[in-house]
């Protein structure tokens, strides 16, 4: 089975007032992802910062990409494969941009753990599937800010998708118009099969 955490700000509340929405700087949307070798301790990990996460608020969302970014980068030597992609334009723009991959994403799970605007949904009646060949864990972590972020090479490789984590780390809650993180599985002892991982995400690239 696949899992997902979502964490979300409207875009919306950014651009409140007065004509405000259309006169606010260039905003970029990004998105991360990273199949790790399976942790059951980083699942773990994963979802204590979750639900200990103030989702309601920038400076939350921002401290909550920080610390995830920082629990990856600690479990570099396991990264295996991942992607990046961004996009660049008005703010109007880039609310669209970011519902269209946040939607992209959630399709592709079923949720057993979510939390949105400080609320946490956890259906109790999910039983864990182990697969025998599974060996990897997915993390996406999809952001968008104001203004741009820290340039990503492509190819991706070891080194872009060490460059994509620390650019999505130099959000702060200025600069943080909404946060999407999920993970699959995300339910312990549960592991994605590689021929999951690139049939479900064939846009990854080997590390």
């Amino acid at each position: 089975g696949v899992i997902a955490l979502s964490i979300i700000q409207g875009l919306r509340r950014a651009g409140s007032g007065g004509g405000a929405y259309d006169s606010l700087p260039e905003a970029e949307v990004a998105r991360l992802r990273l199949a790790l070798l399976y942790s059951p301790s980083l699942q773990r990990t994963l979802r204590r910062l979750a639900e200990k996460a103030d989702t309601e608020t920038t400076q939350g969302l921002a401290d909550l990409v920080d610390e995830v970014c920082v629990v990856l980068l600690r479990e570099q030597a396991a990264w295996r494969f991942g992607s990046y992609e961004s996009w660049k334009g008005s703010l109007r723009e880039a609310e669209g941009q970011f519902d269209r991959r946040m939607a992209e994403d959630r399709s592709k799970f079923v949720e057993t753990f979510r939390k949105f605007e400080g609320k946490v949904e956890a259906p109790g009646d999910y039983t864990p599937k182990a697969e025998p060949d599974g060996r990897y864990l997915l993390v996406s972590i999809l952001v968008a800010a104001h203004g741009t972020l820290p340039p990503v090479p492509l190819p991706l490789r070891e080194a872009g998708a060490k460059a994509a984590v620390m650019a999505l780390s130099a959000t702060t809650p200025v600069t943080t118009l909404a946060a999407y993180i999920s993970w699959t599985p995300e339910a312990e002892g549960e592991s994605l099969t590689e021929q999951d991982l690139l049939t479900g995400w064939p846009e990854l690239e080997l590390l």
